[in-house]
C-alpha cells in the first residue's frame, strides 16, 4: 500500500469528494461541514486503491494555550477507513505519515479520539491527557469535561510532552471545537 500525502490545495476537487464521501460513511453520516472544514488546510495522507480513497487522515495546526504560553500544535483530523478495507493497518500506515508530519513540525500533537479509535491511538504512544480540556471561545475560557479523557497527545520525536496535569486550552473554531 502506497500512503501519499500532501497538503490540500494540492489534492484537487476529485479526490477531495472522495475522501469526504469516505468520511461521511464511516461516520454514518455524522460528518458535518465544520468537521469537514476542520480538516482541510493542512496536511492530508491518504492510501488509494481501484474503488478510491480507502484510508485518510489529516493534520492541521492549531494554537494550544499551556502554562502561560502559546504552542503550535499538529492537530490530527478526519481519520477513517473503509468498511471494507478496516483491520488491514491502513489506518496505522495513514498514522504513521502524519505523525512523520507532525515531528518535523510542531512541538508536540493532538487529537480527540471516538471509543472505537482510541485503542489505534493508544497502540501508537499516544497519551491521554490528565489534565483540564479548554477552549478560548469567544465568551472567554471554556472548560469541555466532555472530551476529558479522549483528548490524546504525542510529543514529537526526541522532545517532551508538557505538563500533562496541567489545563490544555485549545483555539476556538465552529462547530465541534474538538
Amino acid at each position: 500500500m502506497t500512503v501519499r500525502t500532501a497538503p490540500t490545495h494540492e489534492l484537487g476537487a476529485d479526490r477531495l469528494r472522495s475522501a469526504r464521501e469516505l468520511l461521511d460513511a464511516a461516520f454514518d453520516d455524522d460528518f458535518s461541514d465544520e468537521d469537514w472544514d476542520h480538516a482541510l488546510g493542512g496536511v492530508h495522507a491518504w492510501i488509494e486503491d481501484e474503488r478510491g480513497i480507502a484510508a485518510h487522515g489529516a493534520l492541521v495546526m492549531r494554537r494550544v494555550l499551556h502554562r502561560g504560553r502559546s504552542h503550535r500544535v499538529g492537530y490530527v483530523e478526519a481519520v477513517a477507513v473503509r468498511a471494507d478495507r478496516r483491520r488491514q493497518g491502513l489506518g496505522g500506515l495513514v498514522m504513521d505519515a502524519l505523525e512523520r508530519v507532525a515531528d518535523g513540525t510542531y512541538a508536540f500533537a493532538a487529537l480527540s479520539a471516538s471509543d472505537d479509535g482510541a485503542a489505534l491511538y493508544r497502540a501508537r504512544g499516544w497519551r491521554t491527557w490528565e489534565g483540564r480540556i479548554e477552549v478560548l471561545g469567544p465568551e472567554g475560557v471554556v472548560r469541555l469535561p466532555d472530551e476529558e479523557g479522549s483528548t490524546f497527545v504525542r510529543p514529537a520525536a526526541g522532545r517532551t510532552l508538557p505538563d500533562t496535569a496541567a489545563p490544555l486550552t485549545f483555539d476556538w473554531r465552529d462547530g465541534d471545537v474538538m
